[in-house]
This record gives structure tokens, C-alpha cells and sequence, in this order.
């Protein structure tokens, strides 16, 4: 852990510049019949918000079919400046309207 690194702003008071802090965390990865997922819970209290990034460090995880395992590694969150932080949340409402599918059939289906 970056020991300057205080996880209580939320906010980068900057506009572009992105600030970045490595966190420790746990990566839970499952490639099984019953689910194939990787899931990582970050280990301090860092806040993410729209526009920021994570980014797990160290070699490629491989899950071959079967298995379902821990690891414990350090992620890198890169906090959002103001206007990628606005830009992500315009998008994000608009790009929600893609989901909406709607159709005007005579129910001949």
C-alpha cells in the first residue's frame, strides 16, 4: 500500500489528470459447471465511482475448467479526473436506453 494514500476523497480535484493508488485485495476466481466468474474485493476503504479503473497487478490469471481458487495480489485504482467522471455518467444514462427493447408487432409472435 501506498502509505501517502488516504482512501477517504472520493473526488480528484483535477480535470484530466487521473491519480493513482495501489491497494492490496483478494481475487476469487471460479471456472466450474456451476459458474465462471473473478470477482476482486479490495482490501482497504477505497470508494469507486464512475469512471475510475481497476486494475488487478501481477502475472495472468488462468482458471482451467474445474477449478476455484483465492489469490491475494494488489490492484491499482485509478481515480477519474471531473470531466471523465461527468462524461462516464452522461454516457452511462444514455447507453442504458440501448438495453430498452421495444416492439410494435400486429401479435403474430
Amino acid at each position: 500500500m501506498t502509505p501517502d494514500f488516504d482512501p477517504q476523497p472520493a473526488e480528484n480535484p483535477h480535470f484530466f489528470k487521473r491519480l493513482v493508488s495501489e491497494v492490496p485485495c483478494v481475487v476469487d476466481v471460479e471456472n466450474t459447471f456451476d459458474g465462471v466468474y473473478a470477482h476482486v474485493d479490495l482490501k482497504a476503504n477505497v470508494p469507486v465511482g464512475p469512471g475510475d479503473t481497476v486494475r488487478v497487478l501481477g502475472d495472468k490469471i488462468v482458471a482451467p475448467y474445474g477449478s476455484k481458487f483465492t489469490l491475494f495480489r494488489t490492484a491499482e485504482v485509478q481515480r477519474a479526473g471531473r470531466v471523465e467522471r461527468a462524461w462516464t455518467k452522461l454516457t452511462g444514462r444514455l447507453e442504458c436506453l440501448e438495453l430498452l427493447e421495444v416492439s410494435f408487432s400486429a401479435g403474430d409472435a
